[in-house]
């Protein structure tokens, strides 16, 4: 499938292609599957192999040449915001406030775009834990973008490779990268990581308050303009107590 997928939206993936330079980092969630964890600190500070999920994401787009983040915060805001200005050494980070009331991730999406100053930009969730492949995950991602026919370009991974992954995957992808919805009651191969790049068009018209990403996702579908990308290297649902443990243990085996 990853094979396929060059061939069709490049004949030669540029993996020195320019990440985008801002990212959209989701840590407002209420972590209720990760407690007790979650009592006193937020999801996004919980550590995995010695260091917060938080800064393992912020690390990895660093390096990968994001230059701004924005945060959005609601649980526990204050602990995640303390956090979050030591790293304004390294990186411009911006902080979206939803202390008033929590707006899911498209609404989280929708009060952060006047922070968001470029087009298209990243959208990673804070709780997801990867590792890149034979080459930079988010440079392989942005490689692939074509802003004339996508609207999202999503980083998937194989549902055999999605460590801690339970469930019964979320996309279908032909040969051309463009995806489908996994019929209810039935499996797709492929698993959506958490990472994703996104067009500012993706978030004209949506609606006010609390809304998933799903949403958006949808209408680009059904405008032929949703694709995906084969995630390379590995990738970990962090999302309970016991996921960090099964997360560190594959880790020291590799």
């Amino acid at each position: 499938m990853t094979a396929t997928l060059h061939r069709t939206l490049r004949i030669r993936p540029d993996i020195s292609a320019t990440v985008p330079r801002c990212a959209m980092v989701m840590a407002a969630g209420l972590g209720k599957r990760m407690r007790p964890l979650t009592a006193t600190r937020p999801k996004p500070l919980v550590e995995v192999a010695g260091k917060a999920l938080l800064d393992h994401v912020l690390d990895r787009l660093r390096a990968s040449g994001v230059e701004r983040v924005v945060v959005n915060v609601h649980y526990l805001a204050d602990s995640l915001e303390a956090h979050l200005k030591a790293r304004c050494k390294d990186l411009d980070v911006a902080i979206s406030d939803e202390r008033e009331l929590l707006l899911e991730t498209g609404g989280g999406l929708v009060r952060a775009r006047p922070l968001i100053d470029c087009d298209p930009f990243l959208a990673v969730n804070s709780d997801n834990f990867w590792v890149d492949g034979p080459s930079d995950t988010l440079k392989l991602l942005a490689s692939h973008w074509d802003g004339d026919r996508m609207d999202a370009l999503l980083l998937l991974v194989p549902q055999a490779r999605a460590g801690n992954h339970g469930g019964s995957g979320d996309f279908h992808m032909d040969a051309g990268g463009r995806l489908r919805r996994r019929a209810p009651g039935r499996i797709a191969p492929f698993v959506y990581t958490g990472i994703q790049i996104m067009a500012q068009r993706l978030l004209d018209g949506a609606p006010d308050g609390p809304f998933s990403t799903n949403i958006l996702w949808d209408r680009a579908i059904e405008e032929g303009r949703c694709f995906g990308v084969v995630h390379q290297g590995l990738w970990f649902d962090v999302g309970t107590p016991g996921a960090i443990s099964a997360t560190e243990e594959a880790l020291a085996r590799e």
